[in-house]
């Protein structure tokens, strides 16, 4: 069985980037972002929560792999690590969207921190997967979500709904999920 904190993460941060996305897209609907206004305040607001509650469902999630030995117990420390620090690095970012007088990260962090994330969750994923926690399918709709986000911004709520779907299992929705 999951945590509240994971079902929570599951569902919630899936809905947040939804609404990110499509206030992404209204903001620019005369063909121009406008940094600064309600719009984009209040979207990087719902994506800097969302990149909270899916690195906090990361570390929950954690607990639900099983125990076998140590080469898996390191791999999936190592996701969940990849996973934090690589939101750290989007918080970094959003906050900078929402301050400009924030200061800026590194463009090699600003690269490579999103890519730990995303390489960190699909990892984990994976390892839940490989331990009967989770269906194939789930790690796999997760990465289609991030890849619609890479080929373009304006499919954000698309991949929010992607990223629900593959995160479904881990809100006990459907087969359930089991801890260790």
């Amino acid at each position: 069985m999951t945590t509240p904190l994971v079902r929570t993460g599951a569902v919630a941060a899936p809905a947040l980037l939804f609404g990110y996305g499509t206030l992404r897209l209204l903001d620019g609907m005369d063909g121009h972002h406008h940094k600064g206004s309600l719009l984009w305040n209040a979207g990087h607001v719902m994506f800097f929560a969302a990149i909270v509650l899916l690195a906090a469902m990361a570390v929950g999630a954690r607990a639900l792999l099983p125990p076998r030995d140590f080469t898996n117990r390191l791999v999936a420390n190592l996701a969940v690590v990849a996973t934090v620090a690589g939101s750290l690095a989007f918080l970094w970012v959003i906050t900078g969207d929402l301050n400009p007088g924030f200061p800026g990260l590194p463009d090699a962090l600003q690269t490579a921190g999103p890519a730990a994330f995303e390489l960190g969750l699909l990892t984990l994923l994976i390892l839940l997967v490989r331990g009967h926690r989770l269906p194939a399918w789930s790690p796999v709709a997760v990465l289609f979500a991030f890849l619609l986000i890479i080929v373009n911004l304006d499919l954000i709520p698309l991949a929010g709904i992607l990223l629900f779907v593959g995160l479904l299992p881990l809100a006990g929705v459907g087969r359930a999920v089991r801890a260790a």
